[in-house]
């Protein structure tokens, strides 16, 4: 079924999704907004968790339809070409900070979910944090978290098929708190998936932010090839909990400022 889509996006005419039927191929997205798929369906675990094994993903405001989106091309960060600043890289070695996996998930997708300077709402609506406090619950969803000081500073969350790892937001409420977790994320990749390569994290769309860290755009097809392979590498599913740690150096900067980062607008 077609049905045309009013609202932010535009009036667009794409297909509408109704009780289990699948989704439209990837390469039919719209290239105006770039990678606008389908509207409707729901946010089961079976229909998120069959989204992304064919390289799609939900986005969409409060009083919005159920948007579905594979943008062309797609933003990716491959765990070896991380890039850690200088700048970074002196706060991974001079802060005393503890790395917990998905210690308090919840609170991870409040804070993604919290306003941001500049933004008029948030995507990461409750329908949302329902969702994929769900797949949380499977073992699909997970957190990654910086804590300093007893506190969650900083931290993101995404889901993990396969050797493939969705982000899906970060945030930060002290400084490189999220970029602290993010090199965690890869630092665990590569000790669990690197015996026949590191896999992938699929970032979504471009930032600057991203770009400053190593992530690259790659075309849908070449995204689409790659996920197809990496899914299929035996993962099960289940808690990462077992796989934080804890870092003091002999001397310890104060933290000074808090900000937030995000790697994908909304």
């Amino acid at each position: 079924m077609q049905r045309t889509i009013p609202g932010r996006i535009g009036a667009q005419m794409i297909p509408w999704i109704e009780g289990a039927a699948p989704f439209p191929p990837a390469a039919r997205a719209l290239r105006e907004p770039n990678g606008l798929l389908a509207a409707g369906g729901d946010l089961r675990p079976e229909r998120l968790l069959d989204a992304y094994r064919h390289g799609i993903f939900p986005w969409y405001g409060e009083g919005e339809p159920i948007l579905w989106w594979s943008p062309d091309p797609r933003m990716v960060l491959e765990p070896e070409k991380l890039i850690v600043s200088r700048s970074l890289g002196k706060k991974l070695r001079n802060t005393t900070y503890e790395i917990r996996f998905d210690h308090d998930f919840d609170e991870v997708m409040r804070a993604c979910a919290a306003p941001r300077s500049g933004q008029p709402g948030t995507w990461i609506t409750g329908e949302m944090r329902a969702a994929y406090t769900a797949l949380h619950r499977l073992g699909y969803a997970h957190s990654v978290e910086t804590w300093m000081d007893g506190e969650l500073a900083g931290g993101l969350y995404g889901v993990s098929i396969g050797r493939m790892f969705f982000g899906e937001s970060m945030f930060a409420r002290c400084s490189d708190a999220s970029k602290i977790a993010l090199v965690a994320l890869v630092e665990k990749l590569k000790r669990d998936k690197c015996g026949d390569g590191c896999g992938l994290i699929d970032c979504q769309v471009y930032t600057g932010h991203l770009e400053s860290l190593g992530a690259a755009p790659l075309p849908r097809r070449d995204f689409l090839q790659r996920l197809a392979e990496l899914i299929h590498y035996p993962a099960a599913p289940g808690s990462w909990s077992a796989h934080g740690f804890s870092h003091s150096p002999s001397r310890r900067p104060a933290c000074s400022s808090r900000s937030c980062s995000k790697p994908r607008p909304g």
